[in-house]
């Protein structure tokens, strides 16, 4: 015992004079998570992810200081719902004993039922606030074996029958009467309800509710298509076998019997097992793409919300009537699945819904060519009204230097080279915009003047959007332009990968191009990381692609990258009409157009020219290839 209280007692000064030489780490060992936060899935998953970041961004805006620390669940599919017990108390062991938080946010239903398995005493002290959490829960199970068949009673929450109750957050509140209410108007004759949940604890839950509830409709047969027995192929067959009159209530599916994620594209293939059968969601599950719609919670990200309720909790913990909010439920239907149906809805007797997918009026689809239409007349007008002061001022600085020959003829020279510059502009400007310009016009007379089909007013429609579209382009051209001649424009260099770069290029181009060409990609080089301006070095290799693209008829695109000593140089060659040898130098001059039949401002190898001999490059047409053109450019190798 003196040697143990020796040594004791030589560790303790140790420990101490260790304190007083590195006094920070007696700050780091009382930091505790004021706030901790445990998530169901993993912090990757886009739902977790937005609200966490929503929370973390609203609680400092509103000056919180206190740590916060995130730890996450990783729960999957039920059949390991045994585990999640384990998984929470071994979190919590981390925290409660000796660095207790004083607030806990629970994220999602796993970490909710996980947290309310616990028996733990110290966790009554801690206030608990949730969200991602349904108002009906079950137990979980003991073992993995139980899991599969476990039929749980539903439990309500608001009952206050949890262990540890709940001081504030959001629950939903999925109202299976309503759904069943509003089937039995819709579909009268309904005789069985089918209801599809899947292998999570969600799915599960919800079937334990949706079983409860189901009893006290006695002219009604619950057939329940359980995911924990199914895998997504065996479903199907479930759902082509099912009777007459039935209707299918949709609670969950992401999770199959053997632990496989599904996403949006599942509803496709139960949707074309049985096209006719009605479908409804209980949970939003299938809507947008499956169901007719439902009476279903109106989900939102709800983090910020959170993050004002927890600070409220930090201020006032003592406050006992802070209770959990029940997301409000909105009777919602998509308006394509409801005219495919020809569903009437006038049954409703005037119950509030709204639509999803319903078509936009032509105002709401064309509004933003309409406003830019409106922009470009606006600009027109400054414009000439600019060009008219210009206009006048020399004028009047002509008028000003007659009195020295001299000066008189420099001042001449420098008006009559102003209007010309001026002249040029207009002339150009002017060539560009009157056939767009007339389309539009004509054609909204047209439009005004009615007695037309809806196919030929939406041709019409379609010759002022592509007209406008021109238009539109016309200034941003002038506007690069202007923005490149600046002296404002600052290039962020990137390391890129332009092999793959130049191959991600063409297959989208590919990919989304509707062109006769075809465009392939041809470079000795495997891979090749460099310093390249990315935004700008795509556009470049896109104005040359669409160049080629329309000087070209059902031939071949290549776009080629080979590097030398000091730069890395690229080529778009095509096998079309080609450019005369002593018109290859003008080509990259402004409105420079060798085909007036051609659509096109005459700005692109200009722009492209600018932005290449901004970043020290260069850019020529190869007068020695001969099967149609061949642009050149060079990138410099940025060290």
């Amino acid at each position: 015992m003196a040697k143990f209280s020796i040594n004791k007692q030589y560790l303790l000064s140790l420990a101490l004079v260790f304190l007083l030489v590195h006094p920070a780490s007696a700050v780091l060992a009382a930091v505790r998570p004021n706030i901790l936060i445990i998530n169901s899935y993993n912090a990757d998953a886009q739902g977790t992810s937005n609200n966490i970041s929503e929370f973390m961004d609203e609680y400092r805006r509103l000056g919180g200081t206190e740590n916060v620390v995130i730890e996450n669940m990783n729960c999957q599919s039920f059949q390991e719902s045994p585990k999640w017990k384990g998984r929470m108390q071994a979190i919590l062991d981390k925290y409660i004993h000796s660095l207790r938080p004083r607030l806990i946010v629970l994220v999602g239903q796993e970490a909710f039922i996980s947290y309310q398995s616990q028996e733990n005493p110290l966790l009554k002290d801690i206030p608990v606030i949730c969200g991602m959490v349904s108002r009906r829960i079950i137990d979980l199970p003991v073992d993995s074996a139980r899991a599969a068949n476990w039929q749980p009673r539903s439990i309500d929450v608001s009952d206050g029958k949890v262990r540890y109750p709940i001081r504030g957050g959001y629950l939903y509140n999925y109202d299976v009467d309503a759904n069943i209410s509003l089937i039995r108007k819709l579909y009268p004759q309904t005789k069985n309800i089918a209801f599809l949940s899947d292998n999570s604890y969600g799915g599960v839950a919800l079937q334990a509710f949706v079983r409860q509830e189901m009893t006290k409709y006695e002219d009604l047969r619950l057939i329940q298509l359980d995911g924990r027995h199914h895998t997504l192929y065996t479903i199907v067959d479930e759902l082509r076998s099912l009777p007459p009159h039935t209707v299918l209530l949709i609670g969950a599916w992401k999770i199959d019997a053997k632990g496989e994620f599904f996403m949006r594209n599942a509803s496709y293939v139960m949707m074309d097992a049985n096209p006719e059968l009605p479908v409804f969601t209980l949970s939003n599950a299938g809507f947008g793409s499956w169901a007719l719609g439902g009476v279903m919670p109106t989900y939102f990200i709800f983090g910020r919300s959170l993050a004002r309720e927890a600070v409220e909790v930090l201020e006032k913990p003592k406050n006992y009537d802070m209770k959990a909010n029940f997301v409000e439920n909105q009777m919602m239907f998509d308006y394509i699945r409801v005219n495919d149906r020809k569903l009437s809805l006038n049954v409703l007797n005037g119950n509030d819904y709204r639509f999803i997918n319903k078509p936009l009026t032509l105002y709401e689809q064309y509004k933003y060519h309409l406003w830019a239409f409106v922009a470009f007349l606006l600009f027109l007008v400054i414009g000439f009204i600019s060009s008219l002061w210009f206009f006048l001022r020399t004028k009047k600085l002509k008028d000003s230097l007659e009195v020295s020959e001299q000066e008189l003829r420099v001042a001449k020279e420098a008006a009559e080279e102003a209007s010309r510059l001026k002249s040029s502009f207009l002339a150009n400007i002017s060539h560009e915009i009157r056939t767009p310009l007339n389309a539009i016009v004509g054609f909204s007379e047209v439009l005004l003047g009615g007695g037309y089909t809806p196919e030929e007013q939406k041709q019409y429609m379609s010759i002022i959007q592509r007209n406008s579209d021109l238009l539109l382009k016309l200034i941003n051209d002038i506007i690069e332009v202007s923005t490149l001649e600046s002296e404002n424009v600052e290039f962020k260099y990137q390391e890129c990968d332009v092999v793959e770069f130049c191959n991600q290029l063409l297959l989208s181009l590919n990919f989304a191009d509707s062109s006769e060409n075809h465009f392939r990609f041809a470079s000795s080089l495997e891979s090749y990381v460099a310093k390249v301006e990315v935004q700008y070095l795509q556009q470049v290799i896109l104005n040359l692609l669409s160049n080629a693209d329309k000087f070209t008829k059902q031939g071949t695109i290549t776009l080629e990258v080979s590097v030398n000593q000091s730069f890395i140089e690229f080529a778009v060659a095509d096998t079309g009409c080609g450019i005369p040898q002593e018109k290859q130098q003008v080509v990259f001059e402004r409105f420079i157009k060798l085909n007036d039949f051609a659509q096109g401002t005459g700005l692109g190898l200009s722009i492209c020219k600018l932005i290449i001999q901004k970043w020290g490059g260069e850019i020529w047409v190869d007068p020695a290839y001969s099967k149609g053109a061949r642009f050149v450019f060079t990138h410099p190798i940025v060290k």
